[in-house]
């Protein structure tokens, strides 16, 4: 009976996981590697569960987002990727290094799974404008983990959690104090307004 009640315990969680992901618009690709459900199981729920009921989810095709750019690509997706890293760091997905190796579809996985949506969550109150979708959000999660290509790390001038390229040599400046260091250039236009207040 025990085992029986593990099992039905696990499949819900896998259901309710995978529902909450299609709704943030994952691809059955990513919904797969977090769940272990089958495509055809993530595909019939979207079909029963959200496309019957008119709902306005996407549901997009083709690879995830592969793209380690991106996340460096301008200011503003630069400090919102600092800020995700940010949430990953403090609820202890970055401490899982071993993580990806687990069988997706495990209890522990699948409460990382629940742990990430969370995260995102979290992270899209924060900047409703969000420059960063749940399938980049994986994906940066993914890097971060690995440090071969992005690393969590601080600014070297004022401590400022960031994300660093790690494939670089030089100590890199979060996007507020390379701003800083523009304005005091030699010919620089004087800052208008009030300083800007860091998170340390």
């Amino acid at each position: 009976m025990r085992i029986t009640d593990d099992r039905y315990t696990r499949d819900r969680q896998r259901f309710d996981l995978a529902m909450r992901m299609i709704h943030h618009e994952a691809r059955t690709c990513t919904i797969r590697t977090w769940t272990g459900l089958s495509d055809d199981r993530i595909r019939k729920l979207y079909r029963s569960y959200v496309a019957s009921h008119g709902s306005a989810v996407k549901r997009h095709r083709g690879k995830s987002p592969m793209q380690t750019a991106f996340f460096l690509r301008n200011a503003e997706t630069r400090r919102q990727s600092s800020a995700l890293a940010g949430l990953f760091a403090i609820l202890g997905l970055l401490h899982e290094a071993a993580a990806e190796a687990e069988p997706s579809g495990t209890l522990a996985a699948l409460r990382r799974g629940e742990l990430f949506c969370r995260t995102y969550e979290t992270y899209a109150e924060f900047y409703r404008s969000q420059r960063i979708s749940f399938e980049h959000a994986s994906r940066l999660l993914s890097l971060l983990r690995r440090r071969a290509e992005l690393r969590a790390g601080r600014c070297p001038a004022c401590q400022a959690f960031m994300v660093v390229d790690a494939l670089r040599t030089t100590h890199a400046l979060c996007t507020w104090c390379e701003s800083d260091a523009r304005a005091q250039a030699p010919g620089a236009a004087p800052r208008v307004g009030p300083p800007v207040r860091r998170a340390g």
